[in-house]
Formats: C-alpha cells, structure tokens, sequence
C-alpha cells in the first residue's frame, strides 16, 4: 500500500472538511433549523424523517437503519416514537403482506418540509454569488467524495 503524502493538495482537504464539520455542528445547523421551523423533535428522529423523505416511498425498518447506517432496533424506537406523534404510519408492503414499511404521514412531511426549506435556504444564501457551474460541481464531487469514501470505509469494515 502506497503512503499518502502529506503536503499534497489532499493534505489540504483535510482541515477543511473539519472546519465544515464544526460549521454544521458546533454552528448548530440542526438546533437553529428546529427553533427557526418551529419544530421540537431529537436529531435521530429527524433524520428517519429525512431519509423517508429522500426515499420518496415507504421502506422497511431494515433499510432505514442501512441508509443512517445505524442499526435496527436504534431505528425502531425512532419509529414507534415518530408514530405515536403522527408522524409515519406503518402501511402494508405490496410486495409481501405479512410486512410494514415505514410512511411518511402529510404531517410528517410538513415537518421535514419546514425543516429542509429552512436548512436549504441558510445554504441558498451562502451560495447565492457562486456561478451555477460552481454549485453543480459542488453537488457532484462532494456526492462522489461521500460515495467513494464510504466505499473505502467499508471495505475497511469487511
């Protein structure tokens, strides 16, 4: 295996994911988007919210639990509280009627509606002199950098 080097323009990276990953944490992205929307739910119940939403159908505990990369049961009492507050509803899988997928309830994607158009909006702003060239090549190499870095964590995994 080949050594990185570490004065290489990814030595560079590094520190500026970190910085990024205070800006969205210690900023506390999430708690101003909650107070802004007018919501009061936890982070982990917000993000079964967000994964049911950028789903667009209903899924299974299981695969909720693979998209957060959590595991099951951690997804289950997420669910079990966002249903009693009508927030996601179980519903019959077509696919094979002993099983539940998970749904987002029109309440439910109120609020993970209210949630993302605030967050989207913070970002909107803060890109709002960038060129659209630069605003698509964002998008495409961060989804590219995430997908090929959680393939290689992965692979680290197995």
């Amino acid at each position: 295996m080949d050594v990185p080097h570490t004065d290489g323009p990814l030595s560079a990276l590094l520190p500026r994911l970190t910085q990024l990953s205070n800006v969205l944490n210690r900023g506390r992205v999430y708690e101003r988007a909650l107070e802004s929307a007018g919501i009061t739910l936890e982070r982990p119940a917000m993000s079964v919210l967000a994964v049911l939403h950028t789903a667009d159908r209903p899924l299974r505990i299981g695969e909720i639990a693979d998209r957060q990369q959590v595991v099951g049961p951690h997804v289950t009492r997420q669910v079990n509280g966002l249903e009693r507050r009508g927030l996601v509803q179980r519903v019959t899988d077509p696919l094979d009627q002993r099983a539940r997928l998970i749904a987002l309830t029109p309440d439910g994607t109120a609020v993970i509606e209210r949630y993302l158009h605030t967050v989207l909006g913070w970002f909107t702003d803060a890109l709002a002199d960038w060129p659209e060239q630069d605003r698509q090549d964002l998008g495409r190499l961060l989804g590219r950098l995430v997908d090929d870095l959680s393939t290689q964590l992965s692979a680290l995994d197995d």
